[in-house]
């Protein structure tokens, strides 16, 4: 039996199209003044012609590339995305066609924790012996269920999917997980269809999330590094959720991590939801900031309300 589930690749891709603040100001009242001050995005990414999967693929792929292992040699693919390509079959079972895999896939919604709630679940497997190599992707197309008419969301969010390998390891890896849902905040953050074949726009309310992200990530955080006895001197980067500056940088000073420790691509990407995390870890470790051994903190909520948090020595 393993003892660890450990990253052992990891990938990313954006596509091509970017939005900067600037191009939203000719639609919707706003600048780019007021969009930094409030989120701290300069700029998001969105998709034309690509799929949900087309995105996956191309960050499973670097992923793989990095982990040095053939496709075949997978045990499991897990998805995670709230913009599957098709009500199904699951976005996984293309993208395990596209990559030429052979294993089991399956989708997992959970909005933007939905990356920690699709490692902690690959996590299990591993130290199950039920697999040995898993691919976890976040990919994400939201572009096409914003409101580009609406300014409390249409400057949040943008397109993109990172994707890690996991392998069994006796050393290190993943050292902690934990997960959390509150359904009682259902109309805070959600689709506006009331039905499965209507098409829906993201609705949020801005000051309640807020709170309510701040107050749930800096206790978990909290909680996260006294149940593993990790000081946070020793912590070496927080990978978070990539939503907003200012829950990014309230859960920083919470657990009095300096700011030169948190890892932020929110500026470049915006908010990608299930993307976010993966797609932030693969742009540090590729420009050298992360390395083997480090200690990472991985933390993310999202709609419904889900969130939850991952210690792992890289």
């Amino acid at each position: 039996m393993n003892k660890f589930a450990r990253i052992i690749g990891t990938g990313s891709y954006l596509p091509p199209t970017v939005i900067t603040n600037d191009d939203l100001a000719k639609t919707i009242n706003t600048t780019n003044e007021w969009i930094v001050a409030r989120t701290g995005i300069k700029q998001r990414h969105k998709v034309t012609n690509e799929t949900t999967c087309d995105l996956a693929e191309k960050a499973a792929n670097r992923a793989l590339e990095m982990a040095g292992i053939n496709v075949k040699d997978l045990d499991l693919i897990i998805l995670a995305t709230t913009t599957a390509d098709k009500i199904f079959p699951a976005t996984a079972t293309i993208l395990q066609t596209a990559i030429g895999a052979s294993c089991p896939a399956f989708d997992l919604q959970s909005v933007c924790s939905g990356f920690i709630f699709a490692l902690t679940t690959a996590e299990q497997y591993i130290k199950a012996s039920a697999a040995n190599k898993v691919l976890v992707v976040g990919s994400e197309t939201l572009s096409r269920i914003v409101n580009w008419n609406d300014r409390s969301t249409a400057v949040l969010f943008g397109d993109g999917a990172g994707a890690v390998v996991l392998s069994g390891s006796d050393n290190t890896g993943i050292l902690y997980s934990k997960l959390f849902s509150d359904g009682k905040y259902l109309s805070s953050l959600q689709v506006s269809n009331n039905y499965i074949n209507e098409v829906g726009f993201i609705e949020m309310s801005g000051n309640e999330v807020f709170k309510i992200a701040v107050n749930r990530l800096s206790s978990l955080a909290e909680k996260t590094l006294k149940e593993t006895n990790l000081n946070s001197n020793k912590l070496d980067w927080i990978v978070p959720h990539q939503a907003n500056i200012r829950i990014i940088s309230a859960v920083a000073k919470r657990i009095k991590t300096p700011m030169n420790k948190v890892i932020v691509t929110l500026e470049n990407h915006g908010n990608t939801s299930a993307a976010s995390i993966p797609l932030a870890l693969d742009t540090a470790v590729r420009d050298g900031r992360i390395k083997r051994g480090d200690y990472l903190l991985f933390e993310g909520i999202g709609a419904g309300f889900s969130w939850g948090s991952i210690l792992i020595q890289f």
